[in-house]
């Protein structure tokens, strides 16, 4: 499985509070974003259906499809 990178701009003080969620939640700030990414997309899905293709939201973020 291909692992991306995506850079993003946030405010310092969103970015200390993320982090300190995520610490009370005993994980990085990177791993916490990807249980909110999850948490996002399944939410989608549960209103709107499924995602068709590869890209499932208890995995990993994958590339886009071209």
């Amino acid at each position: 499985m291909a692992i991306k990178s995506v850079s993003i701009r946030i405010e310092e003080e969103m970015l200390e509070k993320l982090a300190y969620v995520a610490d009370y939640e005993g994980r990085s700030v990177n791993s916490h974003v990807l249980v909110l990414i999850r948490d996002s997309i399944k939410k989608f899905e549960e209103k709107n259906g499924e995602i068709e293709g590869e890209v499932k939201p208890d995995l990993n973020v994958k590339p886009t499809r071209k």
